[in-house]
């Protein structure tokens, strides 16, 4: 299952949580995800704190694990999303089935 994860640090912790994730490596970076998600992509807002991450994980589980990591620092807001063809392959099954 696919995950779109947005957060926005907390009012006063912009500075903070960035300099503690400027200073993670790749492989601080992997170990805090944990070995059940893979990461799809990353981008960040640096100007407003804020920003998005696609993830893949068969665990709600260990995306919740990975967003309790930061939620001293920031709002996380984890939604599951279908990528195009998904989308289409659950539209086409509902035309046939009515």
């Amino acid at each position: 299952m696919k995950f779109m994860i947005t957060w926005q640090f907390h009012q006063g912790k912009l500075h903070e949580g960035y300099s503690q994730f400027f200073k993670m490596t790749p492989e601080q970076d992997a170990a805090d995800r944990g070995s059940r998600i893979k990461q799809i992509g990353r981008w960040h807002d640096l100007a407003r704190g804020r920003g998005v991450v696609i993830c893949e994980s068969d665990s709600a589980e260990a995306v919740a694990n990975w967003a309790l990591n930061w939620n001293s620092l920031l709002d996380v807001d984890v939604v599951p999303v279908l990528d195009d063809n998904e989308t289409r392959a659950l539209g086409k099954s509902r035309e046939t089935s009515s």
